[in-house]
C-alpha cells in the first residue's frame, strides 16, 4: 500500500516525512527541560528515539526543539587541538578566509555535505572542514563541559564597583554587550570577575545567561594599515595563541600566561625584553595617547585606587589581544571594554 510523502524545510535542512503515521528515527537529542510535557520524549544525550507521530506533530516538536541547546538547534564545537579553526567563503581549503573560530567554540550547523559544514557562529557565516568540528551529541556533551555563565552589560558606561553598594570605589567602567564573567547574585547586585578580579555591578543593569564562545570575524583579526613589517609581523604571531590558556605566573603562549606573561613572550621572540608585571611594563616605554596608538603598543587598565593590575597589545581597529582570565583563557576585546588608564608605545620605529 502506497503512502503520501510530505517535505518541509526547517533552517536549511529539508525532512521527508511520511504522512501517514509514520516512524521517524532522531538521531539529534533533545533536552528534557525543552521538552517538558511535549509530544516528543527523549531518550539521553547519546541515543537515537524514535516516536510515531503525523507530520503536523513532527513539525510542532521541531519548533519546540528550535534553541534548546544554549540557542542552538544544531550545535558544534570547533575540535582543534590549538590555534583557530578557519572559516570560509567556499567548502575548500582554497576558500577565502571570512572568520576563525577558537578551540572550542560553539556554532549553528545549518548543512553538511561533502566533508563540510556551513556554519553560523557570533557575526561570521561561511565553511568549515567537518574532520575538525563536533556534532550531534559529541557536540552537546562537549558543550556541557564548556558553557559558562556570563552578566552581560546593558548600557554603556556600566559601573563595576569593589563592593555590592554605590559607596564603593569604581573598579572600570565597562561598555555595553561586554560579557563579564558571572559568579553570583546578591539581591540587587551580581558578583563578577573581570580579568580575574572580582568586583559587582548593579542587577537591573545586566542580563545574565548561559554562553558559549563563538567565531572571532576577520575584521577583528585584521591590523591596522600604514604600520611597520615588525608590528604587522608582532600582531599575526599574537593571534595565533588567542584561545590558549590563561595561568598566574604563567609565560607560555600555549601551556598558559598571565596577562604581563603573554606581553613579555610576544615581546620576546622580537628580542625585547619586558619585566613580568604590568605595573612594571607601564613605565618601560614611551607614554602615548589613544590616538598614537599602533598594533603592537601596550594598553593597561587599574582597579578602584589606580594601581595598574591588566595589560593588552594593541592589534589595531580598536581591538586588543591579551590573558583575560582562568575562564576565558587568551582573547581578543575592544580596546575600552574596560576603561584604560595608561597607553605605552615599547617600539622604537
Amino acid at each position: 500500500m502506497g503512502r503520501n510523502i510530505m517535505s518541509f524545510t526547517w533552517g536549511k535542512k529539508s525532512i521527508a516525512l511520511l504522512a501517514a503515521g509514520v516512524t521517524v528515527a532522531l538521531a539529534a537529542p533533545i533536552q528534557a527541560s525543552a521538552m517538558e510535557g511535549s509530544i516528543m520524549p527523549t531518550a539521553g544525550i547519546a541515543s537515537f528515539f524514535e516516536a510515531r507521530l503525523s507530520a503536523e506533530e513532527y513539525i510542532q516538536a521541531a519548533e519546540q526543539r528550535k534553541g534548546s541547546h544554549w540557542g542552538y538547534t544544531d550545535i558544534g564545537i570547533a575540535d582543534v587541538e590549538s590555534g583557530n579553526l578557519n572559516v570560509r567563503e567556499q567548502p575548500s581549503t582554497s576558500g577565502k578566509l571570512v572568520g576563525k573560530m577558537p578551540k572550542n567554540a560553539a556554532c549553528e550547523v545549518l548543512e553538511i555535505a561533502d566533508g563540510w559544514a556551513y556554519i553560523t557562529s557570533g557575526e561570521v557565516t561561511g565553511y568549515v572542514n567537518l574532520d575538525y568540528l563536533l556534532t550531534g551529541p559529541a557536540a552537546i556533551l562537549k558543550a556541557q563541559e564548556l558553557v559558562s555563565t556570563v552578566a552581560i552589560a546593558e548600557t554603556d558606561g556600566l559601573n563595576v564597583r569593589e563592593e555590592a553598594n554605590t559607596d564603593s570605589a569604581i573598579l572600570t567602567k565597562v561598555l555595553k554587550g561586554e560579557e563579564l564573567e558571572y559568579l553570583e547574585t546578591l539581591e540587587d547586585w551580581v558578583k563578577v570577575s573581570i580579568d580575574g578580579e572580582d568586583a559587582y555591578v548593579a542587577a537591573e543593569y545586566v542580563t545574565v545567561k548561559e554562553n558559549l564562545t563563538t567565531a572571532i570575524t576577520m575584521s577583528e583579526l585584521l591590523y591596522g594599515a600604514g604600520v611597520s613589517d615588525v608590528r604587522v609581523d608582532m600582531v599575526e604571531y599574537a593571534k595565533q595563541f588567542v584561545g590558549n590558556p590563561y595561568v598566574w605566573g604563567g609565560t607560555s603562549l600555549t601551556k598558559g600566561a598571565d596577562c604581563s606573561g603573554f606581553v613579555l613572550s610576544i615581546y620576546k621572540k622580537y628580542g625585547i625584553k619586558l619585566t613580568h608585571s604590568a605595573k612594571v611594563q607601564a613605565n618601560e616605554g614611551k607614554k602615548i595617547s589613544a590616538s598614537e596608538l599602533q598594533p603592537g603598543d601596550l594598553v593597561f587598565y587599574a582597579n578602584g585606587s589606580g594601581t595598574i593590575n591588566h595589560v593588552s597589545m594593541y592589534i589595531g581597529g580598536g581591538q586588543v589581544i591579551h590573558a583575560s582570565s582562568p575562564k576565558t583563557g587568551i582573547k581578543i576585546s575592544k580596546y575600552n571594554y574596560r576603561t584604560p588608564v595608561k597607553y605605552v608605545s615599547i617600539l622604537q620605529d
